[in-house]
């Protein structure tokens, strides 16, 4: 491995010694992703960021629903539910579709499952 060494740093949780690994940094940096979909991924994350949004998805996690069961399973209402359900729809994190008068919630599809269900295990930990 090609590897650079420069000063010494005294800075906690630095290395003792800065010392470039320059195959494993060109490695790394061919399989980064271009900054616009960095971009979108922080995006992504911080609608994950909101406690009501987590609720809601861990509910729709559990089953489909509509407006009403939601707001009644979180003990909210439905105006505070439709508002942040838009911002899971703009997010593609939740889908709906009607059904006779009602329009029926859910995951938009497995990867959102499997983020939950990840997040989960990882605070249990």
């Amino acid at each position: 491995m090609s590897e650079k060494t420069t000063h010494k740093h005294t800075h906690e949780g630095c290395c003792d010694e800065v010392k470039v690994h320059e195959d494993l940094v060109k490695a790394v940096t061919l399989q980064m992703p271009d900054d616009e979909s960095l971009y979108d991924l922080a995006e992504l994350f911080k609608v994950f960021g909101d406690t009501t949004r987590i609720r809601i998805l861990y509910t729709l996690f559990e089953s489909e629903m509509c407006v009403c069961d939601i707001a009644e399973v979180l003990n909210m209402t439905q105006s505070a539910i439709s508002h942040q359900l838009k911002v899971l729809k703009q997010a593609k994190l939740v889908k709906n579709r009607r059904e006779g008068k009602q329009i029926i919630y859910s995951l938009d599809d497995g990867h959102i499952a499997n983020i939950i269900t990840m997040g989960l295990e990882h605070i249990m930990e």
